[in-house]
């Protein structure tokens, strides 16, 4: 496993890059590579932010000197990290699909499906958590059937409410908060993708985890709603990876 170069954009991080293709097995690698410089327990690192080909290393230059970092970096036996098995969390997140929480699926009505089958196949799949961006608790997930990847709406919607689940292209995701955006909506979740109430747990995910979508009712929906406001709610969280 090699990153291809170190970088320094600013005074206070550095860059390993990992060339320009997505895929799980590069997700895999920059993973593995933040989890074992964290194990360190290096003084001075502030930060690590993992995106599709990147992770960044935020660090305090006034206790950790930038070319010590570099000369740790590169000390890194990184083939034996790249064949290490880290845990994951598995997140399994309830929704419920169409009505007026899924208003674009009859969309894929084009692709000669139906609203179940849309269904299964959302539901069907594992999505690896690639990086989260764009505002808090939102991810960037892999994994989506190709046979319901649809293209953004031409027109944006100005307000879509929290916990919407959409697809755009080749990915699917969730509004962790109210905003505008042109995905095609396709059900909602009750539960917060981001709240302060969970403590360590504020965001139930990191890059290199899984999410689980399941289908719920009406009446669940409301059910599950109500304990999220009362704070009684827990999401199930499942620990994967190694002795599983």
């Amino acid at each position: 496993m090699d990153y291809l170069e170190i970088k320094q954009y600013t005074e206070d991080s550095l860059t390993l890059l990992f060339g320009d293709v997505i895929s799980p097995d590069i997700n895999k690698k920059i993973v593995n590579l933040r989890k074992y410089i964290d194990s360190l327990k290096i003084n001075g690192i502030i930060e690590m932010i993992i995106s599709y080909t990147r992770l960044v290393i935020y660090f305090d230059p006034l206790t950790l000197n930038q070319n010590i970092l570099i000369e740790i970096l590169e000390q890194i036996n990184l083939e034996t990290i790249d064949n290490e098995e880290f845990p994951y969390r598995v997140v399994e997140i309830p929704v419920c699909y169409g009505g007026d929480f899924g208003p674009d699926l009859w969309r894929f009505e084009e692709k000669d499906l139906t609203v179940d089958d849309v269904i299964k196949r959302h539901t069907d799949n594992e999505y690896l958590v690639y990086m989260l961006g764009f505002m808090p608790g939102f991810v960037y997930l892999g994994g989506l059937d190709p046979e319901i990847a649809m293209d953004r709406l031409e027109t944006p919607r100005t307000h879509i409410a929290a916990g919407s689940v959409g697809i755009a292209g080749q990915q699917t995701g969730v509004y962790p908060y109210d905003s505008p955006g042109g995905w095609n909506l396709i059900g909602r979740t009750p539960i917060q993708l981001y709240d302060t109430r969970r403590g360590e747990d504020t965001i139930l995910y990191n890059a290199g985890d899984r999410i689980k979508f399941y289908s719920i009712s009406n009446e669940e929906f409301n059910e599950i709603q109500k304990q999220v406001e009362t704070g009684t709610y827990q999401v199930s969280v499942i620990l994967k990876g190694v002795n599983d």
